[in-house]
């Protein structure tokens, strides 16, 4: 795995490198910028419902400069925080494997959804682009997909948080339903369904696969408090998915 982004020259960026680089990530072209600090979020947990709160910080000028890579990338996951190197690699790289994590709808979010092979985004991202009222019925999660696809040409999947996820397989709209467990904190669950969907597919796993291992990941890691600390081990996550339905 290699990291392109970056971070400011103070504690927070030097632990974020050292994190990366305990996990064995490839920090060549995690770029420091010694004119700025780095981003931060601060995140306030409600531990009895399992819900936050989010302050984030994000300096002026905190931008990735220009990067060549020394090597082809398999697979390339994008969150849009980069915009204008995201769009090069996916022009350079059309022979990769893409995937988006789609959260902010705005415009360049947007433009960059619709160049990848898979749009990985969540409930929130799907109402604001098609601008439609959705409930939490079936009928209607079904229009919402439909109406996604009128814009977006891609694979599609749309996490809904406990409900599951919403995807098409074998040309059915289908709504796989997440692990029931006692949520303390959702930090870091979206990053990790998104991680672990991008590890299923580069190991080749089907879709609903894909989906399934993601799912799991996902869950079980609101049952920890933290982002970083509720990743659990892939044997145990295995476990899981081989009695999962």
């Amino acid at each position: 795995v290699t990291f392109v982004g970056t971070v400011g020259n103070d504690i927070y960026g030097k632990r974020i490198k050292n994190e990366f680089e305990s996990v064995c990530v490839n920090t060549k072209y995690l770029y420091v910028n010694p004119k700025v600090a780095t981003a931060l979020a601060t995140i306030i947990v409600n531990k009895k419902k399992g819900s936050r709160t989010i302050l984030t910080y994000r300096p002026e000028g905190l931008k990735m400069p220009d990067v060549n890579l020394s090597f082809t990338p398999d697979v390339i996951l994008i969150d849009g925080q980069e915009d204008e190197l995201a769009l090069k690699f996916l022009d350079k790289y059309q022979n990769s494997i893409t995937i988006i994590d789609a959260g902010r709808p705005t415009a360049k979010v947007i433009a960059l959804a619709k160049k990848v092979d898979y749009l990985v985004c969540s409930k929130e991202f799907a109402l604001k682009v098609t601008g439609i009222e959705c409930s939490d019925t079936f009928s209607s999660l079904v229009e919402l997909y439909k109406k996604m696809e009128t814009i977006f040409k891609n694979t599609i999947v749309i996490t809904l948080e406990e409900q599951g996820s919403l995807y098409k397989y074998e040309n059915k709209i289908k709504l796989m339903p997440s692990l029931k467990v006692k949520a303390l904190d959702s930090t870091g669950a979206g990053d990790l369904f998104h991680g672990a969907f991008t590890y299923a597919i580069s190991q080749q796993y089907s879709l609903e696969e894909a989906i399934k291992l993601a799912n799991i990941t996902g869950a079980l890691s609101v049952t920890k408090i933290g982002g970083r600390n509720s990743a659990f081990p892939l044997a145990e996550v295995m476990k899981l998915y081989e009695h999962f339905r």
